[in-house]
């Protein structure tokens, strides 16, 4: 399976160029990249056959390149990923992810109902859900990744909600055009390869950001019920929605536990959440609870907006200046979109997930930009990738295999088990059959029924969501380690490998600090500028980290945030992961090969990045083995032994996470 992994994820690439010589098109398509270090990389591959050639300016920009070349790589398994869709996994995981995507969706309506005065209701933010599902499911490269409505863009939403209505503008319809401008800056975005930047995306942006999300769930949770005052109605839902929060918390933990069959698990960790909504919701109907009157999930008719209006906006009612006003706030939303889908897309593809089908950040964001104009003519919520739904998605789609532990030899530890994915099932229908049921939840029967959801159990809803991103946030898991007695840390701990630990107090401090500062703006009218602190930390972990900390302490206390495989799209990656750096720092691995940072590397097939690991070998034998490592190092994991303990260590760091516990390495302490 390995090597047909590589071999399914390595031959269609090249096909995109076939035919051309190395002094034609291909040596066009290496020149097109964006990054001084590029020549270094080209350099190193010249003696596989390439000619000389001239490096571009970076300002000279190929425009169309990166779209262009994402559908080349991905155009080939289009029919396959319908075709792969016949497989066990795609039936549980479209329920599995129904349920995750309409459940937040649900309660973040209930904000957007309470602070927009019923602009944005249930139908919209449902239908905001659809639009992304189908449209990503149907015609993006990267069909994995779970598009809906999200935490921030509550946030933004509803700021410019209090900015734009003391000035009687026209809400919706200038909320239309703010989507409308963003439209063109995506456009702008795609068609100019703007995703190339994304190679210094690392997972230290992405957990200040993790960070960020969790915290916003967990103050909504605190806001709903403080909507109830101090009466009887108030301690019972703070009663259901704690009760909400440990019974879902339980049923995570048992997913991930050794108890009971693997089925049972199973079951447990994807439907315990949905089923605990469904208990609770009737739970409040017994004994004396039944006299308390609780508020409810406001709901409106079948297929209509929540306000006496139709579903096209009426833009054109709106003042000039207006419209113009509207560019710096379409400015700060595509800011915000190009990170937090960019990133979303980044997890959900993650070095965890042995994936064989490349991705495609460019065609990506270009279909970002239409469902932003659309969602903004119909006035509905702008919808963009999930985090962590997204990830969630990739996972209950991975094929695992349990296995004993290799490590576990003491008859203490017996019963101790690693769960191993063999592949994911890469396919389309799981997203596109989600989306469609959520369009069936706009039908009449089933809008009275989430009526009868109590607002409390909503608040639950909140606090488990918060408590799991930060479960599996990077940050928690440095600041436990910090906090744990260093006698008790085990030594193969990746952070112990730091000879300072106050490099590490000094990182997670930098982390805290960003995330106070995003998280402080956006309790102030001033929220809608936070999307400009998170794209700061880009510039930072690029330019100033690396003056504080070296190179191996980077290499361990940050990692790319997807595999290069994923980031041939993008041209590689910045970060040097950790293993690498690891294994350069102790030379355990005698023979064999250069570690370089794999920034903006290239290939001779000019959408390709090799430079992460690159073998000594010549000819094929280097290419296959570079490949193999560039298509995700975890596909030679269920082959060799040492693979499965650096996931568990890697998964203690904090690196190999999001959200709930993984599917693929079972819990190291039972």
């Amino acid at each position: 399976m390995h090597s047909s992994g590589a071999s399914r994820g390595g031959t269609t690439e090249p096909g995109a160029g076939a035919g051309a010589s190395p002094s034609g098109k291909m040596r066009r398509w290496v020149n097109s990249l964006l990054t001084s270090r590029n020549s270094a990389a080209v350099d190193h591959h010249s003696s596989r056959g390439a000619t000389g050639h001239k490096t571009e300016s970076w300002w000279k920009i190929r425009l169309f390149r990166g779209m262009v070349n994402d559908l080349r790589r991905r155009a080939p398994y289009y029919w396959s990923d319908w075709r792969d869709a016949w497989d066990y996994r795609v039936v549980p995981s479209t329920v599995y992810m129904y349920f995750a995507n309409i459940l937040p969706a649900l309660a973040f309506s209930l904000d957007m109902f309470t602070k927009t005065n019923m602009q944005y209701g249930v139908n919209e933010v449902l239908l905001a859900s659809v639009l992304g599902a189908v449209v990503f499911a149907v015609l993006a490269c990267q069909p994995l990744v779970i598009v809906g409505v999200t935490g921030p863009i509550t946030v933004f939403n509803y700021t410019v909600y209090d900015i734009m209505t003391p000035t009687e503008t026209n809400y919706l319809a200038f909320m239309c055009w703010i989507g409308l401008w963003s439209l063109v800056f995506h456009w702008i975005l795609a068609i100019t390869n703007s995703c190339n930047w994304l190679r210094y995306v690392t997972r230290f942006p992405c957990d200040i950001f993790g960070f960020y999300v969790a915290f916003i769930y967990l103050q909504k949770g605190i806001q709903v019920l403080e909507r109830f005052g101090d009466e009887a109605p108030f301690y019972l839902s703070v009663m259901v929605a704690l009760l909400v929060f440990m019974i879902a918390y339980a049923c995570g933990e048992l997913g991930g536990s050794a108890l009971f069959r693997h089925p049972v698990r199973v079951f447990l960790k994807d439907y315990g959440t949905p089923l605990t909504v469904v208990f609770f919701t009737g739970f409040v109907h017994f004994g004396r609870m039944k006299t308390v009157e609780l508020e409810r999930l406001p709901t409106s008719a079948a297929f209509f907006p929540t306000a006496d209006r139709d579903w096209l906006v009426d833009f054109w009612n709106i003042s000039v200046g207006d419209v113009f006003i509207a560019i710096p706030f379409a400015v700060l939303l595509t800011i915000l979109f190009y990170f937090d889908h960019n990133v979303s897309s980044l997890i959900a593809q993650g070095t965890e997930f042995p994936l064989r089908k490349p991705a495609g950040f460019h065609w990506d964001l270009f279909l970002l930009g239409l469902t932003t104009g659309v969602a903004g003519i119909l006035g509905v919520p702008f919808p963009n990738g999930l985090i962590p739904q997204a990830p969630f998605h990739t996972e209950s789609l991975c094929v695992t295999k349990v296995e004993a532990d290799a490590e576990e030899n003491n008859g203490e530890a017996k019963g101790h088990y690693v769960l191993k994915r063999t592949h994911v099932v890469e396919q389309r229908v799981s997203n596109l059959a989600q989306g469609l049921l959520t369009l069936g939840t706009m039908t009449g029967p089933l809008l009275v029924v989430l009526h009868l959801i109590p607002q409390a159990v909503l608040a639950g809803l909140f606090f488990i969501m918060g408590y799991q991103a930060l479960e599996g946030n990077g940050i928690t898991a440095k600041l436990l380690f910090l906090l744990r007695d260093h006698t008790l840390t085990p030594g193969g701990h990746p952070l112990a490998q730091i000879p300072r630990r106050a490099a590490v107090w000094a990182f997670v401090l930098i982390e805290l600090f960003a995330f106070g500062a995003t998280f402080a703006i956006t309790q102030t009218v001033a929220a809608v500028g936070f999307p400009i602190i998170i794209l700061a930390l880009i510039p930072v972990r690029a330019m100033v980290l690396p003056r504080v900390f070296t190179p191996h302490e980077l290499g361990i206390l940050d990692a790319p945030t997807a595999s290069p495989f994923t980031m041939e799209s993008v041209g590689g990656s910045y970060a040097t992961p950790a293993a690498a750096v690891r294994e350069g720092a102790s030379d355990r691995h005698g023979g064999g090969g250069v570690v370089g940072s794999g920034e903006g590397d290239a290939t001779e097939n000019g959408s390709e990045s090799d430079g992460v690991v690159l073998s000594a070998d010549n000819d094929s034998g280097e290419r296959r083995k570079s490949r193999e490592v560039l298509a995700e190092e975890g596909r030679g994991r269920e082959v060799e032994d040492g693979g499965a303990h650096e996931a568990i260590e890697m998964s203690r760091l904090g690196v190999n996470r999001r959200g709930q516990a993984s599917r693929s390495v079972g819990r190291e302490d039972s």
